[in-house]
């Protein structure tokens, strides 16, 4: 790998975006996520995943030096493609993936927390799509996902303005879950990451696909869909563990199975 990290403790694996100065989102970085995403997914051991940035950053955006490469509308269009497609897969991978925001999340790198299931920040984390500002708009599906997570008039003010919110604020209109200080940021988020790591694999997927059908089916398919993977999952060797934990007062051990 030559911009990302893995390392695994436990069943949490901590991928590290290190590309100084800012963490920047080229072609080349995209691309390697998705190969560092092919990987935890077929490892049964890992569990949940945390996204992170090294240095002062999670991601400052999209490289812009690579703008300048690119000469036409097509061009432009098909790195927008690139971006989306990644990060949709993202929000419908089927291990948790939590983005842990310090320093800035701005432009693409917003973009890609957005697409995490679950974001924490630091207090004083700056959080904003500030691509108006250079004469462009978000292109990594931010003007979507941004309204759903915070509402259409926060969402206007934050791209009309280009101003970044603060962790504390992100937090206030639910576009971050928690906040944390910078100093105890990456110990708290990992406590969350381990304690979801102890569920049963086989529901943290199955609840990952019915949290995205409430995204874009109708409340009657939701249901449906609820029902069949209910049970599905109710007769894993996971659920017999769950159940049988419950009424012995122990911890259940599950297996993935």
């Amino acid at each position: 790998m030559v911009f990302f990290t893995i390392e695994v403790d436990q069943r949490v694996a901590t991928i590290i975006l290190n590309r100084p100065p800012a963490n920047a989102l080229a072609t080349v970085v995209l691309k390697e996520l998705s190969t560092v995403l092919d990987e935890l997914e077929k490892n049964d051991d890992v569990r949940v995943l945390l996204l992170r940035g090294e240095g002062k950053f999670f991601s400052a955006g999209a490289d812009i030096k690579e703008f300048t490469t690119i000469q036409t509308s097509e061009g432009f269009s098909k790195l927008a493609k690139t971006g989306q497609q990644l990060f949709d897969r993202i929000e419908n991978f089927s291990k948790p993936i939590i983005a842990v925001i310090h320093g800035a999340a701005l432009g693409g790198g917003l973009e890609l927390a957005m697409s995490c299931h679950i974001r924490i920040a630091g207090e004083n984390a700056k959080l904003g799509l500030p691509e108006l500002q250079l004469g462009i708009i978000p292109g990594f599906a931010g003007t979507q996902r941004l309204p759903r997570l915070v509402g259409n008039p926060k969402a206007a003010e934050m791209m009309f303005t280009s101003d970044p919110i603060s962790g504390k604020e992100a937090a206030a209109v639910g576009l971050v879950n928690k906040v944390f200080s910078e100093e105890s940021l990456f110990e708290e988020a990992a406590k969350i990451a381990n304690k979801i790591a102890a569920k049963s694999p086989n529901s943290l997927k199955a609840t990952i696909e019915l949290l995205q059908f409430s995204k874009s089916q109708s409340f009657e398919q939701g249901v449906n869909r609820e029902a069949e993977l209910f049970g599905e999952v109710f007769i894993t060797a996971d659920a017999k563990e769950g159940i049988s934990a419950f009424l012995e007062k122990r911890v259940p051990d599950f297996k993935g199975r």
